[in-house]
């Protein structure tokens, strides 16, 4: 059987699907042609209308430069003589134009980029060209990366530099200094309205100062030991201010409130237990905690026993969640330092063999970021900061060096600075409030120098700027971004604030104006007098005018008078039971063992007191008058007789 040609096909093929062939298949649908999109078209077309986006946003910033421009050129002119104003108005005047020349060049290139890349997609070649990777740069997920900027913008950067040193925006003019005691201040917690300061040290004292109750005396309000015989080794306020973490060198974490009073008390867990994830809380000394940004209530810490965990003020009997950090082999690794990123959606740790690793806050099992050789392994990393903007974490390591990261590209550090020797396991970092500088504090030997706090500046990691604090080591610092003032922690018991009073916001600015307070009279006072509502003349004791009366009533008085008894005299005076011994036994052979009482003959000892007892029967034969059998076979003669006739020998021994 021949098969048919392709002039013999039925219609049904040509006009849509046959009727049978659906019956057959089981649906209706079967036959049409499924609809194609053209995704090379539809990525060209996103492309264009990003580029477009990109390109009125990069005309609209070029406008309000220009219009900022002519503001600044016509306050030169007003405040410089005609004659220099003339050349300057040229000299400043040909930047503009040339700027809006090269403007006007960049819209005619991205025009023509633009009418370029109308058509099919271009080649591999063409998508090359620096035209293209300065528009991936914009319209990529992330941001150039630090110390790669355009030319032009490394221009207005330089112009805004010049005007605006992120040095001379450091308060360091004025200070105070608070004493805590005469051990480290190992903890700082300033709360986030500025308004009160929370200091921890290594004497197991809390102490809360507060800036405008206190006059220029510098006391502390209220000192308390919320854990008792363990070091304060991290305080910080909650994001509302109502709460404090407390983390000391327990196992048990503690909040407390603005007062002082114990709000919650983290659990401990069973230390026999080897899976840390099972069991309800820490089983080994803590190192720090931090709270979340976002969420009330909610906060991290990380122990010796290898595990970071998550806990809310709700539940204290049980922690949240349980990270648990590893080696590249899959070991234990005990945290040292965590934090919450600024966002809060990332958890970072640093660890002991000298890695930093990130986790995301909602997965506790493999880590998102994991760099193993941050840091010196064996070191312990005091400090991992994120930066305000959320992109650059800050890690103090105690290979005494400072690592700067970004999280976007976390696979090599993006500066270095080495030289920042620390003694102490809670050396920290921060900082500034506009991002631009990062403060840490150096350690020092005892009497060999002074303890520094050092600035570097984020975008070139330069080393702009120090302060000499103290003979002793740094160990906290905290740049409070409200109050624009520095906490400075120190190895001697000292926190220190600097403000500036012209920079400067409240703070520390409220205590200094106040004058000391003077004693009050009632404190001079040498004795207190209680007044009460009967102290009424009719109620009083009258006055005695002389004693001699009064000695005169108490002779007369029997039992004022009475005379006390005399102490005991001769044998076991001085707490001695005799003279020939201080002992018990010798007390015993003396009255007792060598009596000399002559008992020869026990059997008239005895029947010495026979008779009294048959006369006056007291204690035995009372008892056993009403038990006692009756002789009924006692004669007399009978026994006379018996006693004859016995032996010679028995009537010796009776």
């Amino acid at each position: 059987m021949e098969r048919p040609g392709p002039s013999e096909v039925t219609g049904s093929d040509a006009s849509g699907p046959d009727p049978q062939l659906a019956v057959t298949m089981g649906f209706t649908g079967f036959g049409k042609k499924a609809r194609t999109f053209d995704l090379e078209a539809m990525f060209e077309q996103t492309r264009r209308t990003a580029v477009e986006r990109s390109r009125k946003t990069l005309e609209a910033r070029e406008k309000e430069e220009e219009m900022n421009r002519e503001k600044e050129l016509r306050r030169q002119t007003e405040d410089i003589e005609p004659t220099p104003s003339g050349s300057n108005v040229a000299r400043d005047c040909s930047k503009p134009s040339s700027r809006s020349t090269s403007s006007s060049e960049s819209e005619e290139s991205s025009d023509s980029s633009s009418d370029e890349l109308i058509g099919p997609p271009l080649p591999l070649k063409m998508m090359e060209e620096p035209v293209n990777h300065m528009e991936e740069d914009i319209l990529g997920p992330l941001p150039a990366p630090l110390g790669e900027e355009a030319e032009d913008d490394d221009d207005d950067d330089g112009d805004s530099e010049e005007e605006e040193n992120p040095v001379q925006k450091i308060p360091d003019s004025h200070e105070i200094t608070l004493k805590h005691g005469t051990k480290t201040v190992s903890a700082l917690g300033l709360d986030p309205s500025g308004a009160r300061l929370v200091t921890g040290g290594y004497d197991y004292d809390v102490k809360f100062w507060d800036f405008a109750g206190m006059d220029a005396s510098f006391k502390a309000f209220r000192s308390l030991q919320p854990c008792e015989c363990h070091q304060i080794k991290s305080l910080q306020y909650s994001n509302t201010g109502d709460m404090i973490l407390v983390v000391s060198g327990s196992s048990q974490a503690k909040v407390i409130d603005r007062d002082g009073f114990e709000v919650m008390e983290c659990i401990k867990g069973d230390q026999y237990i080897v899976d840390m994830a099972n069991t309800k809380g820490h089983t080994a000394m803590l190192h720090t905690g931090s709270w979340h940004p976002k969420i009330k209530g909610e906060f991290v810490t990380c122990s010796n026993d290898a595990t970071v965990r998550t806990w809310e003020v709700e539940n204290p009997k049980k922690q949240k969640s349980v990270f648990k950090p590893r080696t590249m082999q899959g070991k234990k690794v005990v945290p040292t330092t965590c934090t919450y990123s600024r966002d809060g959606n990332l958890i970072a740790a640093a660890c002991q063999n000298g890695s930093i690793q990130i986790w995301d806050r909602n997965l506790t099992v493999h880590p998102k970021f994991h760099y193993k050789q941050a840091h010196d392994p064996g070191t312990d990393t005091s400090c991992v900061t994120f930066s305000y903007d959320g992109n650059v974490l800050a890690s103090r390591g105690g290979d005494d060096t400072l690592k700067l990261w970004d999280i976007r590209q976390f696979n090599k550090p993006l500066f270095s600075a080495s030289g920042l020797p620390t003694m102490f396991p809670m050396t920290d970092c921060c900082f500034s409030p506009d991002d631009k500088l990062i403060v840490t504090g150096t350690s020092v030997q005892r009497g060999c120098g002074s303890g520094k706090l050092v600035f570097f500046e984020r975008r070139t990691f330069q080393r702009v700027y120090e302060i000499d604090i103290t003979d002793a080591s740094v160990v906290r610092c905290l740049w409070h971004p409200k109050l624009n003032q520095i906490m400075v922690g120190t190895g001697n018991g000292l926190a220190k604030v600097y403000y500036d009073p012209n920079k400067s916001q409240r703070g520390a600015k409220l205590c200094v104006v106040k004058t000391q307070r003077k004693a009050k009279q009632a404190e001079t006072l040498t004795q207190d007098y209680i007044i009460t509502p009967h102290a009424l003349p009719m109620f009083r004791e009258p006055r005695q005018r002389s004693t001699r009366k009064q000695l005169e009533k108490d002779r007369l008085d029997p039992l004022k008078s009475h005379k006390p008894e005399p102490p005991v005299a001769g044998p076991g005076r001085g707490g001695r039971v005799g003279t020939h011994g201080g002992t018990l036994s010798s007390y015993i052979v003396k009255n007792i063992a060598l009596d000399k009482t002559d008992d020869s003959n026990p059997r008239e000892a005895i029947l010495r007191h026979a008779k009294a007892a048959e006369d006056n029967p007291y204690w035995v034969s009372p008892a056993y008058s009403k038990t006692q059998p009756k002789t009924m076979f006692a004669q007399v003669e009978s026994d006379d007789e018996e006693t004859k006739n016995e032996p010679e020998w028995k009537k010796r021994k009776i």
